[in-house]
């Protein structure tokens, strides 16, 4: 199906959620960023660039979108030189044109020109998963769908980007494999060894391990499978590559039993038709996984000796 062109971001609904960042990952990421790409420092800089120059330079967009990664920006920056200076001109989580002047920074040439891949690398790649976010969350607006991400990040990155559909609008799943129960396909089909007749008993028995606390999610890919994963008293039941008309039904026959999540075949031209079923949750992998580096820019403006 072709996605719809991209939509107002401005109009994109922004829930009160948490736009900041733990700084001791963030420095470990950054750490290990500036250890790969500059493991013996910047010898293009080191040999052209005279030690007392210095540069100011703006981070400006070249397209539309909604910014995330602005502190990261920064961090990175200060990191090579804690005497950088980075202006934020934009806040994580607001939309923005093209042409708009993000941030500005000022230091020691070498400096700013070391910081500057890593720096852009992570505020292109988190701004286009803000934006993408964004966008979804606005073709959901109006109805009581809430869109989420997955566990599909890069590796190694994930609080960054889980952090960048939060600045989207969108709201985050489970973090980690250690976070709450969700069993999909592959594990119920172990655990049956393929007679759903045990479905029900066997999530009975394995929810009383659980402490009281721990969320129980269950996936299933058949209307069938609705009602005796509903009898073990789950607290949410996703429905995996339903049809919309499928959706609909399956909504109706949870009636409030459990909270329904939505995955699967989720685009920009379905996701509207998805949220308007009455599902509670609608969680996206695209948001993090097929995203393209948005387009901002780095330009110097003065270089003074």
């Amino acid at each position: 199906m072709t996605e719809p062109a991209v939509i107002a971001l401005a109009a994109a609904p922004r829930p009160a959620l948490d736009l900041t960042l733990p700084p001791a990952p963030v420095r470990e990421i950054l750490e290990r960023a500036f250890d790969e790409d500059a493991p013996g420092g910047d010898i293009t800089s080191q040999l052209l660039i005279p030690a007392d120059a210095r540069a100011t330079a703006v981070l400006n967009a070249r397209v539309p979108g909604v910014l995330s990664g602005a502190t990261v920006f920064r961090d990175a920056m200060q990191l090579v030189d804690p005497n950088t200076q980075v202006e934020l001109l934009v806040a994580d989580g607001k939309a923005f044109d093209a042409g708009t002047h993000l941030a500005r920074v000022s230091g020691t040439a070498r400096s700013v020109l070391m910081a500057e891949r890593v720096a852009l690398n992570l505020v292109q790649r988190m701004s286009a998963i803000a934006t993408k976010t964004a966008e979804y969350v606005a073709l959901a607006e109006g109805t009581r769908a809430r869109i989420t991400d997955t566990r599909k990040t890069t590796p190694g990155l994930r609080i960054l980007e889980r952090f960048a559909v939060r600045c989207g609008g969108g709201a985050n799943h489970r973090y980690s494999l250690s976070d709450a129960v969700l069993a999909k396909d592959n594990h119920l089909a172990v655990m049956t060894g393929g007679d759903p007749a045990k479905l029900t008993e066997l999530l009975l028995a394995a929810k009383a391990q659980l402490g009281h606390t721990t969320h129980f999610e269950v996936e299933v890919d058949r209307m069938d499978q609705i009602e005796p994963v509903l009898a073990a008293g789950v607290d949410t039941i996703m429905l995996d590559n339903f049809t919309v008309p499928e959706l609909k039904d399956g909504v109706a026959l949870v009636a409030g039993r459990a909270r329904v999540e939505a995955s699967g075949n989720v685009n920009l031209g379905t996701v509207g038709a998805i949220a308007a079923t009455g599902v509670d949750v609608i969680s996206v992998g695209a948001l993090t996984h097929t995203v393209a580096a948005l387009d901002l820019g780095l330009d110097v403006e003065l270089t003074a000796r």
